[in-house]
């Protein structure tokens, strides 16, 4: 999802509902960001979040064939080109957590 068309949902989202979160952390596993917003929509509480990493532009493979010796994982990142992924969550009162939509609940924002 390109940035002009996030802003847009999120406009959207602010315009038509009640916002009660709206932020953005960086991601724990790497380098990447989440950005999300929580707002009581038609089905209840809900989230959008919009998860942004840079590409992956070559992944090394660092170690030895000794018995014993570790082995990692070098990735050289994109320093202009970045990936976005884009999910909705809605609010689970029996389970107290956040379920993931699938693609066939729809709504309008």
């Amino acid at each position: 999802m390109q940035d002009d068309k996030w802003q847009d949902i999120i406009g959207r989202v602010k315009d038509d509902f009640e916002v009660l979160e709206n932020k953005t952390k960086d991601l724990d596993e790497g380098p990447g960001s989440v950005e999300f917003i929580i707002f009581n929509g038609p089905l209840g509480k809900m989230k959008l979040e919009r998860i942004s990493r840079p590409i992956v532009l070559d992944k090394k493979g660092i170690g030895s064939r000794r018995i014993g010796s570790q082995t990692s994982v070098q990735y050289t990142y994109s320093e202009t080109e970045k990936s976005h992924k884009f999910k909705a969550y809605k609010w689970n009162d029996e389970q107290n957590d956040w379920v993931a939509m699938e693609a066939g609940e729809s709504f309008q924002i």
